[in-house]
């Protein structure tokens, strides 16, 4: 294990879920001199963390995300250089979407309006324009929306860099140690009950992702999440066209350090039927109106993967949880996306015809009924908070949405408006809008 700290008897916050929000989490409190313990059940980052993108983009964000994202950008520019972390390099590449229909193009429009609101500098692209500086892009594009201030990372060493900046802070980080339950006194945090051992402390936050619906329903909180299957690759060595990360229709790509792309057609999600697919799909109806995806039913979801039949739905602190039953989720990739990708990537990029696809993987994205998170307090725990639910965005904002929940804990102005992140949302009748997903 690379993060094994010795289990403290006492602290003052413990973060559950080793992703980029509970580990940024973790960071920020960890600079302001707080106590905090970040469990893993598994491996940092070992999740849907380390199998995203990798991109940095304020582009496309729901309207509440933006100025949250704004402020990831800015924290990313400055993190390597903060924690003397080479692997938190935020690489400025720019993120261009391309349109071939006037639907799209008016879509891009629309969200321009908000970007010029925000003073963020995204233009909107004509056909000439598009032609003119990014012909090795190839379609019959009608113009284009690009932020040449977004960026990109690289996910799966990103995180555990983060990680080892947050251990030099003070904080305790331990891989392979499941949070089972809380413990309560008066309705208020008085303690974790881990697999190692109990823990006193006031505050938890609970950034476990995909699993997070799970741990919270065993401590009696609703919290309509599903997981989605999303599956991505990367390519073999290729030649540097010095394109920003593109999303194009069937084929989005960035740029890796190690010479090749990541890439995906990001219009296929695949949902595993599962107890949780009954209670919460209903709530997701207009997200699924709202999805251009091709969006797939699967039969059911595979022995312990989050929420899969015959998973405990209760358990206690003395018994086996869930969480340790299955330390790292790893789905196998879709066939569909990695077929689509071989037959669309050299015709989409025809200087990438020598290219292949090295290596697929897919991750399981926790998706909100609206496609945006929660940040908050859970009201009837005093000192229980959440972030979860990023909905497939949480590695560009997850820097931002650990401070906010560190300025949360500690008293600070926040600085945002969460009233669109609030978790009591799909049970008090206000609509359930969907953000871009």
């Amino acid at each position: 294990m690379r993060f094994a700290d010795t289990l403290p008897e006492t602290t003052d916050v413990v973060v559950i879920g080793g992703g980029i929000a509970g580990t940024a989490t973790a960071y920020f409190l960890a600079k302001r001199g707080v106590r905090v313990l970040l469990c893993e059940k598994g491996r940092l980052a070992g999740e849907q963390s380390s199998r995203n993108w990798g991109w940095i983009r304020q582009q496309g964000r729901d309207y509440a995300e933006l100025p949250i994202m704004m402020e990831a950008n800015r924290i990313w520019q400055g993190l390597a250089m903060e924690t003397g972390e080479t692997d938190l390099t935020f690489t400025q590449s720019g993120c261009l979407y391309l349109a071939d229909t006037e639907a799209k193009l008016a879509k891009f429009e629309a969200w321009h309006d908000l970007a010029k609101q925000h003073q963020l500098s995204t233009r909107m692209l004509s056909k000439a324009e598009v032609n003119q500086h990014y012909g090795a892009v190839n379609g019959d594009w009608l113009g284009g929306m690009i932020t040449e201030t977004d960026g990109r990372g690289e996910p799966f060493v990103a995180v555990p860099a983060l990680a080892r900046a947050t251990q030099r802070l003070g904080a305790s980080v331990i891989e392979n140690c499941a949070v089972r339950t809380l413990e309560t006194e008066n309705s208020a945090i008085s303690g974790v009950v881990t697999e190692k051992g109990t823990v006193k402390c006031s505050q938890v936050v609970l950034a476990a992702g995909a699993w997070s619906t799970f741990f919270a329903a065993n401590e009696g909180q609703k919290l309509p999440q599903l997981a989605v299957r999303s599956t991505a690759g990367r390519t073999t060595t290729a030649p540097d066209l010095k394109l920003p990360n593109i999303s194009s229709p069937g084929l989005s790509l960035r740029r890796r350090h190690d010479g090749g792309y990541t890439v995906s057609t990001g219009d296929l999600a695949e949902h595993f039927l599962s107890p949780a697919s009954f209670r919460y799909l209903p709530k997701f109806a207009n997200l699924l109106r709202a999805s251009a995806k091709d969006v797939r039913l699967l039969p059911a979801a595979p022995k312990s993967y989050p929420g899969s039949w015959g998973m405990p739905s209760r358990w206690t602190a003395e018994s086996e949880s869930p969480f340790e039953r299955m330390r790292v989720v790893n789905p196998p990739p879709s066939k569909t996306v990695a077929n689509r990708i071989n037959e669309r990537l050299p015709k989409r990029f025809p200087a990438l015809k020598d290219a292949r696809l090295a290596e697929a993987w897919a991750g399981m994205i926790d998706v909100t009924p609206d496609a945006v998170p929660y940040l908050g307090e859970f009201p009837s725990i005093r000192g229980f908070f959440i972030a979860t639910g990023l909905s497939g965005h949480g590695f560009g904002i997850g820097p931002a949405v650990g401070k906010i929940m560190a300025d949360m804990l500690t008293g600070h102005v926040v600085g945002h408006d969460l009233t669109r992140f609030r978790l009591g949302r799909f049970y008090d009748g206000s609509p359930i809008v969907p953000g871009p997903y």
